[in-house]
C-alpha cells in the first residue's frame, strides 16, 4: 500500500472520505477542550497532576482524549455507548426476545440498535452523575475547590452536558462509518488514544536530557515498545485455518459445490473487549472509594491499584475469563457446525453435526489460551517497565491494542479502495482497446 500512497489524492471518493474523517476528528478534538460550566480549571489540573498520575482514572482519561482531566463536555467519552453495545450483545444470548430480533435480519438489527441507543443514555447518565459528584467533592492540594459553587444546579447542568456530549460523539461516529473511513466509534477512540502521546514522548525526552532516565533504560524502553507493537500485530493477524470441503451437487445440468476453502479462527476473536470488561470491573473499588468516604474502602482502593500484585493477578484472570466468555457468545461452534451441514460443507476426517461442533470448540479452546495470556501480559507488563524506567509514557493494554487494531483496519480499507481503483483502470483500458480493435 505504501507504494500507492501518491494515488490517494487522485481517487475522488477516497479523498472525500479521508477529508471527512479528519474533519470529524477535528470537531471531536475541539469538544475535548470545551470545559463544563462552573469548573476551576487550575485547581482541577493541579489535582490531576498530583493525584491521578498512574491511577486507573488516569488510564481511563487516555481513552477520552484527556477530556476527563479537563472536565470537558466530552468527559464521559464514547465509552457509555461501547458498554451499552457490549451488554446488549451479551443479552442477545440470554434474552429470547433479543435473540429473536437478531435473527430477523435488517428490521431486527434496527430495533437492537435503537435499544442500544436508549441504554446508552442510561449508562451515560449514571456515569455523568458519578463524574459530577466526584468533581463536586474534589479539592486541589492547594486547598482550592474544583467546583467553587457545588449544588443541584451544577449537578444538573453537568449531567445534561456530559450525556449530550456522549450522544453527540455517538452521532459523529455514525457519520464517520457512513461517510468516512473505518468504524466511526473505533476511529474516535483511536484519535483520543493518540492525544497525549506527543506530550508523553516530550516529557520522556526531557527526563532523558536531565539525566533522570539513563540512555540504557531509554533504549530498552524503545525496544520494548517496538516488540509490543510487533507482538500485537502478530496476534491480531494470526489465524488457525480449519480446512472445509463442500460436497458436489448436481441440479439439472449444473454442478454446485465441490470446492475447498477454510474456516479462519483468529487467535484473538474477542479483540480488546476482555480488557475493557476487566478494567470496568476493576474500577468499581476506586469508584466506591471516591464517592463513599469509608476508611475500609479508602485503604482497599489505595492498595488495589495498577502495579499491585493482587490487582495484576485479578486483572490477568479477568482478561482470560472474558476472552473465553465473549468468544463463546460471538462464535458458537454449534451454529458453525449447523451452517456447514446446511450447505453440505464438512471438515475432512470429522463427522458433520455434533462431532464438527466439538472439533471446532476444541480448536478454539486451544488457540484462545495463548492469545488471552499474551494480551494479559501486554496489558500488565508495559506498565511495570514504564515505572521501572521512570518514563512518562503509557503504551500498554487497551491503548496499544486500539491504536494497532484501528490502524490495521484503516490501512485495509484504504488498500481496498486503491485495488478497486486499479481494477477499474484496467477495465477502462480493456474497453478502449476493445473499441479500437
Amino acid at each position: 500500500m505504501l507504494k500507492n500512497l501518491d494515488a490517494i489524492p487522485k481517487i475522488g471518493e477516497l479523498r472525500k472520505r479521508i477529508l471527512f474523517t479528519l474533519f470529524i476528528i477535528v470537531i471531536y478534538r475541539i469538544g475535548t477542550h470545551i470545559p463544563l460550566p462552573g469548573i476551576n480549571g487550575q485547581a482541577l489540573a493541579e489535582f490531576f497532576k498530583t493525584q491521578f498520575t498512574g491511577t486507573i482514572f488516569g488510564l481511563y482519561d487516555i481513552f477520552v482524549g484527556g477530556a476527563l482531566q479537563r472536565a470537558a463536555i466530552f468527559g464521559a467519552g464514547i465509552m457509555p455507548y461501547i458498554s451499552a453495545s457490549i451488554i446488549i450483545q451479551l443479552l442477545t444470548t440470554t434474552w429470547p426476545y433479543l435473540e429473536r430480533l437478531q435473527k430477523e435480519g435488517e428490521h431486527g438489527r434496527r430495533l437492537i440498535n435503537r435499544y442500544t441507543r436508549y441504554f446508552t443514555v442510561v449508562v451515560a447518565g449514571i456515569q455523568a452523575f458519578g463524574i459530577a459528584l466526584f468533581l463536586s467533592n474534589v479539592v486541589a492540594p492547594s486547598g482550592a475547590r474544583v467546583v467553587p459553587n457545588p449544588g443541584p444546579a451544577f449537578m444538573f447542568q453537568t449531567i445534561v452536558s456530559l450525556v449530550a456530549g456522549t450522544l453527540f460523539l455517538m452521532w459523529l461516529g455514525e457519520q464517520i462509518t457512513d461517510n468516512g473511513i473505518g468504524n466511526g466509534i473505533s476511529v474516535l477512540i483511536f484519535a483520543g488514544s493518540l492525544d497525549s502521546i506527543p506530550y508523553e514522548f516530550a516529557n520522556t525526552f526531557q527526563l532523558l536530557r536531565s539525566g533522570s532516565i539513563s540512555p540504557l533504560a531509554f533504549l530498552f524502553l524503545l525496544v520494548i515498545v517496538v516488540l509490543t507493537i510487533a507482538g500485537v500485530v502478530m496476534i491480531t493477524e494470526a489465524q488457525r485455518r480449519i480446512p472445509i470441503q463442500y460436497a458436489k451437487k448436481i441440479v439439472g445440468r449444473r454442478i454446485y459445490g465441490g470446492q475447498s476453502t477454510y474456516l479462519p479462527l483468529t487467535l484473538n476473536t474477542a479483540g480488546v473487549i476482555p480488557i475493557i470488561f476487566a478494567q470496568t470491573i476493576l474500577m468499581i473499588p476506586s469508584n466506591l472509594a471516591m464517592f463513599a468516604k469509608v476508611d475500609f474502602l479508602q485503604n482497599f482502593a489505595t492498595k488495589f491499584r495498577p502495579g499491585n500484585v493482587i490487582y495484576d493477578l485479578i486483572y490477568a484472570m479477568l482478561i482470560v475469563f472474558f476472552a473465553y466468555y465473549y468468544t463463546s457468545i460471538v462464535l458458537n461452534p454449534k451454529d458453525l457446525a449447523d451452517n456447514l451441514q446446511r450447505y453440505s460443507g464438512f471438515i475432512p476426517g470429522v463427522r458433520p453435526g455434533q462431532k464438527t461442533a466439538e472439533y471446532i470448540d476444541k480448536v478454539m479452546s486451544r488457540i484462545l489460551l495463548p492469545g488471552a495470556i499474551a494480551f494479559a501480559l501486554i496489558a500488565i507488563v508495559p506498565y511495570h517497565i514504564m515505572r521501572w524506567t521512570g518514563a512518562q509514557l503509557y503504551f500498554g493494554g487497551t491503548r496499544i491494542l486500539i491504536i494497532v487494531g484501528v490502524a490495521l483496519e484503516l490501512m485495509q480499507q484504504i488498500n481496498s479502495y486503491l485495488i478497486m481503483n486499479q481494477y477499474e483502470g484496467l477495465l477502462k483500458k480493456g474497453k478502449i482497446r476493445g473499441w479500437r480493435g
